[in-house]
């Protein structure tokens, strides 16, 4: 086909590679830009010059700007072909709006200046939903959040769901507790040291859980694969109680099982952020990113994701990070830059 009858046209290599941004590139960004290391360009937002050789090192662009300042955002505008949007809200957002999210607003007005990404992947929280009872909760589900923090996440999908309409791809990942062994406070196992205690039986509440590689891996395949705008629950098949949570990980590190105390002591005892995650309970129901984004999960409940030791887990994510790749070269399909624009990577 001639080059002006393609969708890109005759642009330069580097802007016919497909372009990934990463904004708010943490634990779980730096985990999705492994999986695309080599097979497309990788950017990552960033107002912290320090991190500028640790983002290269890993194979990301460093960007400055800061989600705060709206003027440094303008860069931006036309730069990615798909975005990934990590960065949570602000505790605090301009004007004392306590329940908006100005930085996904910023985000997305700078993405409107100029060529729209083809699609962008939000991460936002389960936490929308506030209280379920401990019912099954679909993606249909109607939101009800109770706190400032959730508040502000149904502020950011609604800036998300906004670029939608102008054609870009939205998809909303509402992602519970993230845990792994190699992730920094990425297990119960300081909270048990501590004898923190938990809420005895009859008071206790619905967790949901995923593995920061499953998380990292959805992420990805989100960015290619999925109908839009859409919502996903990002979660593993586990069904416990908080409570006995900590007692499954306290088992499996030898550790002794926290106290159990009744509601009215906890609300005594335990601190106001501690006890908002014991207010809600639900079991999300994540048959959807089974089928629609073909997720297989690699730690289908926390037994698998807790029961590896630390070391050997940084051990066997670097591994797996590595066997992607080489999946990748065997499956027969080519990299992202040269497959179609409409192809997700090969996970």
């Amino acid at each position: 086909m001639p080059a002006f009858q393609t969708p890109l046209g005759a642009l330069p290599a580097r802007f016919r590679r497909e372009r990934v941004l990463v904004v708010g590139c943490g634990d779980v960004g730096l985990r999705a830009a492994a999986l695309l290391r080599g097979r497309v360009r990788l950017m990552a937002l960033t107002s912290s010059p320090e991190r500028f050789a640790a983002l290269r090192q890993a194979g990301l662009t460093p960007l400055a700007g800061n989600l705060d300042d709206a003027r440094q955002l303008t860069r931006l505008a036309g730069l990615a072909t798909r975005v990934l949007h990590l960065a949570p809200p602000a505790r605090e957002s301009p004007g004392g709006a306590w329940w908006r999210d100005a930085r996904t607003t910023a985000l997305v007005r700078a993405l409107q200046r100029r060529s729209l990404p083809q699609a962008l992947v939000y991460g936002s929280t389960s936490g929308v939903y506030g209280d379920c009872g401990g019912a099954r909760v679909p993606e249909w589900r109607k939101i009800d959040p109770a706190t400032p923090r959730a508040h502000r996440r149904v502020d950011a999908e609604r800036a998300a769901r906004w670029l939608g309409r102008s054609g870009t791809r939205v998809r909303i990942l509402r992602i519970p507790g993230i845990y792994a062994p190699d992730r920094a406070g990425g297990t119960p196992r300081e909270r048990l040291l501590r004898g923190t205690p938990a809420l005895r039986a009859e008071d206790d509440v619905y967790t949901n859980h995923i593995h920061a590689d499953d998380l990292a891996r959805a992420c990805v395949l989100a960015l290619w694969r999925g109908a839009a705008p859409r919502v996903f629950h990002v979660s593993d098949d586990t069904e416990l109680k908080m409570g006995d949570y900590f007692d499954l990980a306290a088992d499996l590190y030898a550790l002794p099982r926290p106290p159990r105390l009744s509601r009215e002591a906890a609300q005594q005892q335990l601190p106001e952020p501690l006890l908002s995650f014991m207010g809600e309970s639900r079991r999300l129901d994540n048959t959807r990113l089974k089928r629609e984004l073909g997720l297989r999960l690699r730690y289908p409940t926390v037994v698998e994701g807790l029961a590896v030791a630390s070391t050997a887990n940084a051990t066997d994510a670097m591994r797996e990070t590595s066997e992607s790749a080489r999946d990748v070269s065997t499956t027969g399909t080519c990299a992202p830059s040269t497959m179609p624009a409409h192809s997700p990577p090969p996970m």
